[in-house]
């Protein structure tokens, strides 16, 4: 799927906030709060990106790195302009910013989000345990998948404490 349009993947400033506040809320159940942002773009590591398309902003991820592990904490796209490739966008816009083939990133998804899910293994992320009652709003589990060396190859050895990841079915989707 490719990505729309005049679509521009740039650096999240402190002045798009209001704007990713909206699409926060509209996109999920317990959305973070201002804070959590502003938190999030004031780490000097962290890669924090925009989606623009037709002088709206779209969509936004955040990124965090802790040591050797790129830590993806946050990535939505407004429900209007899903289905779109701007997730797809926004994750290839963040690999190539971190340079490095061999980097390792983490992130936690819902376990029926399976479009997120979907998305996520295109780009080699694999599923390599769970955070049981992760999600307040419902006490649904968290699927923890890594990208790393390992998974690229197909393999889970080089990701730590892998366990066992019961199967997902076929659920709605929510981020």
């Amino acid at each position: 799927m490719s990505a729309p349009d005049g679509l521009q993947i740039k650096r999240l400033a402190y002045a798009d906030l209001p704007q990713v506040v909206a699409i926060e809320r509209r996109a999920f159940p317990t959305p973070w709060s201002l804070a959590m942002f502003v938190l999030e773009l004031s780490k000097p590591s962290g890669i924090c990106l925009a989606a623009w398309a037709g002088g709206r902003l779209r969509g936004y991820l955040i990124c965090s790195r802790y040591d050797t592990v790129w830590h993806i904490m946050n990535i939505a796209v407004d429900p209007d302009a899903r289905r779109r490739g701007i997730a797809t966008a926004l994750l290839e816009d963040l690999l190539a910013r971190v340079g490095d083939p061999r980097a390792r990133y983490t992130l936690e998804v819902r376990r029926s989000n399976a479009e997120a899910i979907r998305i996520y293994e295109r780009f080699a992320f694999r599923a390599a345990g769970t955070r049981r009652r992760y999600y307040q709003d419902n006490g649904e589990d968290a699927l923890i998948m890594w990208r790393t060396p390992s998974t690229l190859d197909g393999r889970l050895d080089d990701i730590p404490a892998a366990g066992p990841v019961e199967p997902t079915g076929p659920a709605p989707s929510k981020p």
